[in-house]
């Protein structure tokens, strides 16, 4: 019989992670488009995100018949969050008068990523932003595709502490960092230093 699971955070109840989750204001609307297959996902950090943010939505899919009418939501600039050669890297907000962004954030690994912008041709024409520096990934049970990848969570709250600053929104990455701890101790920290310690 499967443990019974905490609605909200989807996690079993007595790992229940709603008390460390924040519901902190944004200027910033986040747009998480998930994957389907990262929904089972352990960590979940789209979900997390959403849950910890006001301003914030997930959505879950392959193809979003409503990406007209979401990008087109007033007061807004969409823009997506996702690197290439002609992304912008992003920067504090300047004067009160300028338009908050609609960040769309794609939510699944490398090729699922690429796939729903493949999918969504919407997604694809929009203006890519990234961030600038990044400390490495506080994920440590999973081996980085590349060097500044991070999950999805801390590439939000990296967009937001630039974008809002002096705001900080470090209180989202609460309930991750108690995840990952967790799934550490569940290992044993000998199979999680052999398996993962840094090089």
């Amino acid at each position: 019989m499967p443990r019974p699971r905490c609605e909200r955070c989807q996690r079993p109840l007595d790992h229940c992670l709603c008390p460390l989750i924040p519901a902190l204001d944004s200027r910033t609307r986040v747009i998480l488009l998930q994957h389907p297959s990262e929904t089972a996902h352990a960590l979940n950090t789209a979900r997390l995100a959403a849950l910890g943010l006001n301003n914030a939505e997930l959505r879950i899919g392959e193809v979003f018949d409503d990406l007209h009418d979401l990008l087109a939501t007033p007061g807004y600039h969409p823009v997506l969050l996702f690197p290439g050669d002609d992304a912008q890297v992003l920067t504090a907000y300047g004067e009160a008068g300028d338009k908050p962004l609609l960040l769309i954030v794609p939510d699944g690994t490398w090729r699922k990523a690429r796939k729903l912008l493949y999918l969504n041709p919407l997604l694809g024409g929009l203006p890519r932003v990234t961030l600038g520096q990044v400390a490495a990934s506080r994920y440590r049970l999973r081996k980085a595709p590349e060097a500044g990848a991070l999950s999805t969570i801390e590439a939000v709250v990296g967009a937001l502490n630039t974008l809002e600053q002096p705001a900080c929104f470090d209180a989202l990455l609460a309930p991750f960092e108690t995840l990952i701890e967790g799934q550490i101790r569940a290992m044993g920290v000998e199979t999680f230093q052999r398996n993962h310690g840094r090089e």
